[in-house]
């Protein structure tokens, strides 16, 4: 009786086993896929260096999904999470487009590039220091700044040739950095709840993402911009609310009596 149940018991630590390493599996797929745009960049493969870091993307998404759907989450994990992010969505981007249309500035484009990967960096950083909400993000995530870069250079994977584009470049490498050390905040959907849903669904939605990425780059950009826009445009509609509010109603709760202390 007691062999059946050591056996049991072995089968049921190596299935927990297998379950936390699913997840790492997805992070090392996002690390590769990081490595392999870099080697397409440096090659001037700038189209498929694009696709690679979207399709990083989408493993980083499934890692954190799976995890938190199968109970593996861990603090291992988080920090190896965020050290595959530093490659895929900090250096190979910022690469990416220094390589695609900054090099014929080479001073300012080491300067801008180079200032995505600081502020995607410092972005990582503060989400593993700061407590984390399910909700929303504080800041652009990092893989929405490094897509949002790989789209651009999906629309016209031809290396710039235009001295007139670059600025266009620089302007928008510097709002993407400036939004991912921002205090905005963004939806991060994890509070969405997949156990009550059925996966198949799940996984056919980032199937036709990934089919969007590589057939009509547009679309994709399109829903990505509207992501991007809705934290300064929620934010400027709170001000403005604020701002235009009648004076009487801003006095009226400035004076408003404190509840008796106990």
């Amino acid at each position: 009786m007691r062999l059946p149940r050591l056996r049991r018991r072995k089968s049921a630590e190596q299935l927990r086993r297998g379950v936390y390493i699913i997840p790492s599996l997805f992070t090392i797929a996002n690390m590769f896929c990081g490595f392999w745009s870099l080697l397409d960049a440096s090659h001037g493969r700038f189209g498929r260096a694009a696709v690679l870091i979207i399709v990083a993307a989408v493993a980083d998404m499934l890692d954190g999904r799976i995890a938190r759907l199968t109970g593996s989450t861990s603090s291992f994990g988080a920090a190896y999470d965020s050290l595959a992010d530093v490659v895929s969505f900090g250096t190979a981007p910022a690469f990416l487009v220094y390589r695609w249309g900054l090099r014929l500035q080479p001073d300012f484009g080491l300067f801008f590039s180079f200032l995505f990967l600081v502020a995607g960096s410092i972005r990582l950083a503060r989400f593993n220091s700061s407590g984390h909400d399910l909700g929303h993000f504080q800041g652009l995530p990092i893989p929405g700044g490094a897509t949002a870069v790989a789209l651009l250079v999906l629309i016209s994977p031809a290396p710039v040739s235009h001295t007139w584009f670059i600025p266009v470049v620089m302007v928008f490498v510097l709002c993407l950095s400036l939004l991912m050390v921002s205090n905005l905040e963004y939806r991060s959907f994890k509070d969405l709840d997949l156990k009550r849903q059925w996966p198949a669904p799940t996984l056919f939605v980032l199937a036709l993402v990934v089919a969007l990425v590589t057939l009509r780059p547009h679309l994709l950009s399109v829903l990505l911009a509207l992501y991007i826009l809705s934290a300064p445009v929620a934010q400027t509609s709170r001000w403005l609310r604020r701002r235009n509010a009648p004076p009487h109603l801003e006095s009226h709760a400035s004076t408003r009596p404190e509840a008796p202390a106990d």
